[in-house]
This record gives structure tokens, C-alpha cells and sequence, in this order.
């Protein structure tokens, strides 16, 4: 179901999300008190749900929603205002699942394939993600197979084709689940990008390896889809504030990198901030890439110092973790612990490489807590991590080897 009080917006949503086999929109609504009656009428999935609306805006909807469907996934749209930055992140401690960054106006949403993506492969990876816990059958499109027929998805799980249907829905509102005409190369989606359903690597296959002995002198994490959620989790394993640095890298836009710095901080209690250009690095301080940056560090005449580039995306990412991880495994070597979270493609895959090159340790979030398996599973079954765990689990393994090892 797509809420947004904009019948211009639903309609372009309505459109990139219908483009793709594997999704059917179901309804729309224009505000939360509609919402509400649909999703009580309605088979729905996935909820993507605009912020600002007239009668019953979306953060009041939300908790309503959760309590009519407990396993509900509503993923959260809004403008990037720092205003809509903190409501989204604050309706993830509400029961939201993810957000979508919306471009400001009708014009840039049209013409933003990043967004198209963006939106396009978190509800499916929400939607994969629910009917997994309820041990149901995953989409997986194949235009090869007769309506019904079934499938092995790349996941390891049967799937259902789902041929398309006829719609009797009202003008501008799609739910076919197959476009009726080509899709435009606009918004097509890039031949390198990644499905996050059927493009996840398989835990069976994970290679573990020994990892350094040496005392960690520097954290650096990566995360993607989930990732906000995750992280808090992570740091709840923590007894005490860590005697290192902690840099994350969180595939996110500028302004929601700053909020969900302050949001760490608030969780942890320790100092938290967004990565400025020559800020120097100091122990028991997590730093936050910013959004449209990448962030590495370097040595100024001894001190270890963040550096923030404009160089071009990798992995479609800006910021990327591979920059991070390649930055810090040429200055600190063995020294290095690195730990990979949730989060669809396989960012962190070579800068993992780079860091076990040097000798140092990387360990991952296993399949069963991470939303999507996809960048922990690249470099888990690469075999370049040490330790493949829960995230909760994860969070107090890492603290306990911050505290040990070799000096």
C-alpha cells in the first residue's frame, strides 16, 4: 500500500513499484485514517507511508498500523528536511522498519533512478524478509515459467510465479504486476545492481578464517539496509565505552547521517558525531560518515585524522564502505577490527580483502538477523571473517576482543 497525500506522488510510486514482477500495489490511500481502513480491507505486505499528512499524519498512523498487523513492514517516506530526518528515525524505535529518502519535489522524483532503486528494493527486501519469519515462499519472477509454476529461487527457496493480472483499479492507480509497455531507460534498473532477493549469498557456504591477535586500534563498521535498527542493537552488547575509535559508514543521504549520529549517542551515552574534513580521531568516539561523502582517514604528522572525498560512487554508494576499510587497513594494519552488518549488495567485499590482506580481523552479522544477507553474506562466504554471529551476539564478541589481545 503507498500513503502519500499527493496524488501525483502516489501515482509516480504506484508506477516504479509496479514495474517490477515481484511487487503488486494492492491500494493507496491519502492520509492515515484511510490507511487504516484499507489496510483492515486489504492483503497487505509492505505499508510505505508519507510523514506529513492532513487528518492523521503518518507517525500517528504507524503505531495504529502495527497494532492491527503486528508483522506489518512499514517503510517511512519523506523529504530530506532535517525535521523529516528525526521523525523518520525516531518511527524506526516505533515499529518502522526502514525509510526512503524523497526527492523534494514531483519533478526530482521522476527523475531520480537512485530513488526508484532505492524504494524498488527495500520493499522487496521488507517483504522477503516478513514472509521468510512466517516460513512462506519468496517472490521470484522468471518469464520462462507458466502462471503458478514453480521455481528455485537463488535464495534456495521455492518460488511462486505470479502471472499478471487485469486491472479494475481506478485511472492512474497500476496494479498490474508486469508493465504494460517496455520500461523507459529512465527507469530501468542498472545492469550491475543487485536484487535483494534472489542476489544474497547462502549461510552454508561461509568460510571462516583466523583472525588477528593483535589489540584492535581502531573499530570500523559498515551497514546498509537495516542498518540503524542493527547498529543500536550492536552497541547494546557493549558493558563500556570502547578504548578505540569507532568509525560507521551507513549507506544514507546527508542530513540523516547527523541524526543517527546523535541517535548513537543518545543510545550509547558516548560521544557521537558526523566526520568532519581534519577531524582528528580519538578513542571512545564513534564517528558517522556523512551523507554524499566518503570518509577514510589519514596521518597528519602522527595524528590520525578523518578525510572526507567527493570521489566518484562505489557500489552505488556515497559514502561506501570499501573506501573506509581500504584507508585504514594501510595505516593500521593487524590492528584493524571490522565488522560488517545488514545490508543488500556487497559493499565492504573489497576493502574486507584489502584488510585481511594486512593481517587484520573482520567479522559479520549472520543471515537470520541481518534484513538482508547480502553484504555480511559476501564477505562471510568469501572466507575472509573470523566470526559470522548474531547482531546481539556480535556486539559483546567485539567489545570482548577490544579488550584483549596483544598490545
Amino acid at each position: 500500500m503507498v500513503v502519500d497525500d499527493s496524488a501525483i506522488i502516489r501515482g509516480f510510486l504506484c508506477r516504479y513499484l509496479s514495474e517490477d514482477p515481484d511487487i503488486e500495489v494492492v491500494t493507496t490511500a491519502n492520509n492515515g485514517v484511510v490507511a487504516l481502513r484499507q489496510l483492515a480491507a486489504n492483503d497487505i505486505e509492505v505499508v510505505v507511508l508519507d510523514i506529513e499528512m492532513p487528518e492523521m499524519d503518518g507517525l500517528t498512523a504507524l503505531p495504529k498500523m502495527i497494532e492491527m498487523v503486528p508483522d506489518i513492514q512499514v517503510v517511512m517516506a519523506s523529504t530530506l528536511t532535517r525535521k523529516n530526518a528525526e521523525v523518520s528515525l525516531r518511527s524506526l524505535q516505533m515499529g518502522a522498519v526502514d525509510y526512503v529518502p524523497k526527492p523534494e519535489t514531483a519533478r526530482s522524483v521522476n527523475a531520480n533512478i537512485d530513488f526508484r532503486r532505492e524504494l524498488v528494493d527495500k520493499v522487496k527486501a521488507w517483504a522477503s524478509r516478513r514472509r521468510k519469519k512466517r516460513g512462506e515462499e519468496l517472490p521470484h519472477s522468471d518469464n520462462s515459467a507458466g502462471p503458478g509454476s514453480r521455481v528455485a529461487s537463488a535464495s534456495g527457496h521455492a518460488a511462486r510465479v505470479v502471472s499478471p493480472r487485469a486491472s479494475s483499479a481506478p485511472a492512474g492507480f497500476v496494479t498490474a504486476r508486469r508493465p504494460a509497455a517496455p520500461v523507459s531507460v529512465a527507469s530501468a534498473r542498472p545492469a550491475a545492481a543487485v536484487d535483494p532477493i534472489k542476489d544474497v549469498p547462502h549461510q552454508k557456504d561461509i568460510k571462516l578464517r583466523t583472525g588477528s591477535f593483535r589489540r584492535p586500534k581502531i573499530l570500523v563498521i559498515g551497514s546498509s539496509t537495516g542498518g540503524p535498527q542493527a547498529l543500536m542493537k550492536f552497541f547494546s552488547g557493549f558493558k563500556r565505552a570502547p578504548n578505540v575509535p569507532v568509525l560507521i559508514t551507513q549507506h544514507m543521504p546527508s542530513t540523516f547521517t547527523a541524526i543517527l549520529a546523535e541517535h548513537l549517542g543518545q543510545a550509547t551515552g558516548w560521544p557521537s558525531q558526523e566526520g568532519r574534513d581534519g577531524m582528528p580521531i580519538r578513542p571512545g568516539e564513534i564517528y558517522v560518515a556523512p551523507g554524499g561523502k566518503h570518509m577514510e582517514v589519514v596521518d597528519d604528522e602522527g595524528v590520525m585524522k578523518i578525510r572526507l572525498t567527493d570521489e566518484p560512487p562505489e557500489n552505488f554508494c556515497r559514502p561506501a564502505v570499501d573506501p573506509l576499510f581500504r584507508s585504514v587497513a594501510s595505516y593500521y594494519g593487524e590492528n584493524v577490527l571490522a565488522v560488517i552488518l545488514t545490508g543488500m549488495g556487497h559493499d565492504g567485499l573489497k576493502g574486507s580483502r584489502e584488510l585481511t590482506r594486512h593481517g587484520a580481523t573482520v567479522l559479520a552479522q549472520d543471515e537470520a538477523t541481518s534484513v538482508v544477507w547480502g553484504m555480511p553474506g559476501a564477505v562471510a562466504t568469501a572466507g575472509l571473517c573470523t566470526e559470522v554471529l548474531p547482531v546481539l551476539e556480535l556486539g559483546a564478541a567485539t567489545a570482548t576482543r577490544l579488550q584483549g589481545g596483544v598490545g
